[in-house]
Formats: C-alpha cells, structure tokens, sequence
C-alpha cells in the first residue's frame, strides 16, 4: 500500500490547553482515531499531537488485523516508501526513519525561551554534554497558525532595545548597564537605521557586537537581582495598568510583562520581553525558526514541522537548566523587524486544480516543507503531482476524501495519513476541508 492510515501520539504538559477548553485543538484530533484509545479530561493540558517516527512518541500505522506496527518498522523493512533520493541522504535508521516531525500545538502557557545548536554546534554539545544534549542534530521549526497565535522571534530593531535599556530602571539594574553599553547600543542603532534607509540588509558587525554584549549582560545577571527586579517590574506594570497610568512602554509590552511574570514568577526571560520581537501571526502565516535565533511560543494553536531532533538551548521562561555559556556564544544576533520574521506561503505549482487551492510554505531547509491545502467555495478539489519522497497528511478542519491508486480515505479533523514516495493524491470535499502535508523532497 502506498497510502495508509496512522495513530498519533498525544503530549500533555503543563503548558497546554485543557481538555475541557472550546480551544483544545490537539485533544479534539486526537479523538478521531479510535485506535489511539485517547480519553479526553477535562482538566488535564494536551499540548502536542505528535505524527511521524520520533521515538519519544512515534505513530503506528493502522491494519485491519489490528497488529499496529510502528511506522519506523514498516519504513525499515519497506524503503521505497520513503524514495530512494531520501535513503541515500538520510539512510533509515533504527530509530526514526522520517528526517522530520509534523505535531500540532495547543497553547495555554509560554513555552521556554529557546534556540536550537546547528549541525556543527549540536555534534559538539552532544560529544561534550550527552547527558544534556541527546543528539547530534539540529533542530529548525517551523509554525504555521491555525488561529491567532503570539511568539517571541528573533531580536528586535536595535533602536527598540536600546530605548528600553535607557527608559526601564529595572533592565538597566539587571543589566548592570553603565553610559559605555549604552553608547554602544546607540550606535548600532544609529548604524542599523542608516542600513535599513538605504535598503540594505545583513549583520553589521557593530550590530552583532552590541548585541551581544547586551544579551550577555542580562543573562549573567545574578538569580538574587533579577529574581526582585522582575517582581518589582511587574508589580509597577500591573498597578499603572489597574490604574491607566502612563508608562514607558507599550501596554502590550506591560501586559506582557505582567502575563509572563504570572506564568514564570521572577523568571529571567520575563526580561527577554524588552529584547525579542513579538510576533502575531493569524490563520495561514508562518515563522520559520532556523538554528541559533532565540523563539519562544507563548499563545495560540499551530501547524508545527521540525527536523527529528530533540537539541535546545534554554533561555528562560523554565525551571529546566540554562546553558547560559553555550547559548551566549551560539546566537547570530540578527536583529530585525517583527514583520520580517514572517515565512509567505506560495502557491504550489505541483497542485493542477484550477483554481489552484495549495499555498507551499519552503524554508531553507532539506528536511521539510508543508503544502496547505484549504478547500472551499469555488475551489472543492486538489490534484497533487506525485512528490519524491515521504509525506504525512493530515485533515484539520472540515470533511472530505483523499484519493490514490484508486482507493478512497474518508478525512475528518485527526485523521492523518502516510503517503509514500512518488504517489500522486487527490482532495475533494462537498463543503470544505483544510489539510496540511508535511513532506520532504530534495531539490534535484
């Protein structure tokens, strides 16, 4: 068979949404695949469906004998499922034959401020600290919102941060920041701002440098001054917002500030705020998160793919340990707007319908991409050209059916299929149905 039917896998963690949330995405898919034996709670968080062959939670492959192998056994034992292109870059390896990871997200709580080590980077932390780091990959993602979604990605214009070191007392006290830190943030400012009129991009060098002495400087900062400066912060925020007093930032950035501290009492990313964009992305944007750029998701409900990796390096907004050293040293440091951080879908041009209902979401990456197909209105059928190498589809709203090699796979939100190498599929609806496909081709 080239198309077959898979049971995901459901992580619940703290920071997800409860069960008996009208908003519980992950915990409403999950009920659709009688075989994953899901019991739903309504007080308990789900936070992630997991579909592919991690081998924390690896899916199973439904059979009508009820056998249920593992997907990674069957893509072992068959490997024209996954192309042979695939297998000479990637092989099929005992644990986890899929270069990636497709889950959902349903999120309640910020996750940890983070960023993930390259191949290079993650090879030596893994030789060095295994304990820490389990593996010898990276780690890219990449989010696609399903409904309104917030997040930290990348830094900030250099300007932004710099007005926040001069104005916020309490991030100039956990900085330790003197008038030399602040000239030097000035200047690069003045540096990137001269860049971005004359329509010119990259990485400064005085843009890195002052960046990185900056962030350095807050993450060194000792538990004992940011743990009361980030209780003092909030509670000056949370008393001029009862109040609607003026403050010297935005009332997002306050409320933010206040939300965080909530969830992460005296936490040192509570701090991040003033150095990292805050991006919302609405039903259909995406943000790609390569390696060495600091991210966080903090609310909303996402299609997320990542390369098969479990490699992170922690910030803040967590009780887990920081590898304040390491993550210092590995960040680029590249500094941008909040609206460039995002990743524009495109039409793809492997979808023949007219007209076409397929946007393709391609980051620079080898080990995945995900096609978005959203059928409704004039648009009610998806004629997708073969793709040469694996794919894991999954229906998230609506009803419909996938067609190939002549049999028929009725999808309703949770069901998610395997679509072997070199398969071509059809998608039809009488009314309307969303599908995400995550897959892998290598350019030729």
């Amino acid at each position: 068979m080239t198309v077959f039917q898979l049971i995901p896998g459901v992580q619940s963690y703290d920071w997800g949404v409860p069960g008996g949330d009208k908003h519980s995405i992950c915990a409403d898919l999950a009920e659709a695949t009688s075989e994953l034996q899901f019991e739903r709670k309504a007080d308990k968080p789900y936070a992630e469906l997991w579909m592919g062959t991690h081998p924390t939670l690896p899916s199973r492959v439904i059979r009508k004998d009820d056998t249920h192998p593992l997907l990674n056994d069957e893509l072992r034992k068959n490997p024209q499922l996954i192309g042979s292109a695939v297998v000479d870059k990637y092989g099929v390896p005992e644990d986890g034959a899929l270069p990636f990871l497709f889950k959902v997200l349903s999120i309640a709580k910020a996750l940890s401020i983070q960023a993930h080590p390259d191949k290079k980077l993650a090879e030596r932390l893994h030789a060095e600290k295994p304990s820490m780091y389990k593996d010898a990959n990276h780690k890219p993602e990449m989010a696609i919102a399903i409904n309104s979604f917030e997040g930290f990605c990348g830094f900030r214009p250099v300007r932004e941060i710099a007005q926040f070191v001069h104005r916020v007392p309490e991030l100039r006290e956990a900085m330790s920041a003197d008038d030399a830190l602040q000239a030097e943030l000035d200047e690069a400012a003045r540096v990137q701002d001269t860049q971005w009129n004359a329509g010119q991009s990259g990485n400064e060098p005085r843009v890195h440098d002052a960046l990185k002495r900056a962030f350095a400087a807050l993450m060194h900062c000792q538990a004992a001054t940011y743990e009361r400066v980030v209780a003092q912060l909030a509670e000056r925020y949370q008393t001029a917002l009862e109040r609607g007093d003026a403050l010297e930032v935005s009332g997002e950035v306050a409320r933010l500030v206040v939300r965080l501290n909530t969830q992460y009492p005296k936490d040192i990313g509570v701090l991040c705020t003033y150095f990292l964009n805050i991006v919302h992305l609405e039903p259909g944007q995406a943000i790609f998160l390569s390696a060495d750029e600091p991210h966080a998701y903090l609310s909303g409900q996402i299609l997320e793919c990542m390369a098969a990796s479990d490699n992170v390096v922690r910030a803040g907004l967590t009780p887990k340990a920081r590898d304040v050293e390491v993550l210092v040293d590995m960040l680029t440091y590249q500094s941008a707007r909040a609206a460039d951080q995002l990743l524009r879908g495109e039409k793809w041009e492997g979808d023949s319908a007219q007209p076409n209902p397929s946007l393709l979401y391609n980051p620079p990456i080898d080990e995945f991409s995900v096609l978005v197909t959203i059928l409704e209105k004039d648009a009610k059928r998806s004629v997708q050209r073969s793709v040469q190498g694996p794919s894991v589809v999954l229906a998230y709203e609506g009803t419909g059916m996938l067609r190939a090699d002549g049999t028929t796979y009725a999808l309703r939100p949770g069901i998610v299929l395997f679509v072997a190498a070199g398969t071509p599929i059809t998608l039809s609806t009488d009314d309307r149905l969303l599908v995400a496909r995550a897959f892998l081709e290598l350019a030729p």
